[in-house]
């Protein structure tokens, strides 16, 4: 699902979005890496310089988090709660909680908020983390939650009941996706939400969308894996200034094991001493892509945060580069 914008309309969108108040700013730096910024809100976390305040969409690979435009940190690994259910999602995120995996991510359409939430509870109970050390992400889905955005925000945040969510998101575009995304904004305004942003939402989607709000998104989440790269995308918007994470990130269900035995990836996994996963975890996170694989094994859950004790060479992700093959593993 490859979207491609003309020069003149990707000019036009940029400066539709600094009309709205975000200035937004993009250099690449010797590596060749985007490197974007914007003009911060007053009152949030950022960097002065010399010309002003920025808040840059940078990996910061020693804390493991990367600063949203919101202003709010993100970590950069988390978990997937896709298809997971009742004990087994409560045991699963307290037990990536209880290695270390700060960020998770739910949604209204997967049916386990309320899991999430008791789950986190209890984590908090028992001392294993504290509420502001954990970035929760939820979203409101197409069709009846969007025709009625406020009632199925406010159901998202009784559900879960751990206060505020850092981070809510529109699942897919839909007939009344800007109405809603207003709404998350009063939300915002409000103190229950602290950023915004969209899912499954591509160049062409992104074009006709952002000169329509005031608020830039925070983060865009996509499919994202070696065999469905979407490099023009990810540049696209990280020249915006937002933040991108990628869903599937080993493949999804039914492809995993495919991907996981790839020979090329098998190979660079040998040479590291590191698993096929955590390959291709870390090649994401050398791309700028946050990454949520989905577990409820503890052992995979641990094993997907160990990702920082190596790196792969120029080389070694020029060849999972190649490995591209525009192969979508779900239909949004």
């Amino acid at each position: 699902m490859k979207k491609i914008v003309s020069l003149a309309l990707l000019l036009s969108l940029v400066f539709s979005v600094t009309a709205c108040g975000q200035t937004i700013q993009a250099e690449t730096d010797a590596a060749g890496n985007i490197e974007t910024s914007k003009a911060a809100p007053t009152g949030s976390a950022a960097t002065d310089t010399e010309e002003g305040t920025t808040v840059k969409a940078e990996f910061d690979f020693e804390t493991k988090t990367v600063m949203l435009n919101s202003g709010y940190e993100l970590p950069i690994n988390g978990l997937g709660t896709y298809s997971i259910h009742g004990d087994e999602c409560i045991n699963a995120v307290k037990s990536a909680l209880s290695s270390g995996v700060r960020l998770i991510d739910t949604a209204s359409a997967y049916g386990n908020e309320e899991e999430i939430g008791q789950a986190i509870r209890e984590a908090i109970d028992e001392g294993i983390i504290q509420r502001e050390d954990i970035f929760v992400i939820t979203k409101i889905y197409p069709g009846s939650e969007m025709e009625n955005p406020e009632q199925s925000i406010q159901a998202c945040l009784d559900r879960l009941n751990i206060g505020y969510v850092d981070m809510m998101l529109l699942h897919h575009p839909d007939d009344n996706d800007v109405e809603a995304y207003k709404a998350m904004e009063q939300f915002v305004a409000d103190g229950k939400i602290r950023s915004i942003g969209l899912s499954n939402w591509y160049v062409e989607e992104l074009t006709e969308f952002l000169p329509q709000v005031d608020t830039v998104p925070a983060l865009v989440q996509n499919e994202i894996h070696p065999y469905y790269q979407e490099n023009d995308v990810i540049r696209f918007i990280r020249d915006l200034g937002i933040v991108v994470q990628g869903w599937y990130p080993l493949g999804g269900r039914g492809h995993t094991a495919e991907l996981l035995g790839d020979p090329v990836i098998s190979e660079i996994a040998k040479a590291h001493e590191v698993s096929s996963a955590q390959v291709i975890l870390r090649w994401n996170l050398q791309k700028g892509v946050v990454v949520i694989p989905g577990s409820s094994n503890p052992d995979h859950i641990k094993e997907n945060t160990e990702l920082y004790h190596f790196s792969l060479t120029e080389e070694e992700m020029e060849q999972i580069n190649n490995l591209d093959r525009g192969e979508k593993h779900d239909w949004y």
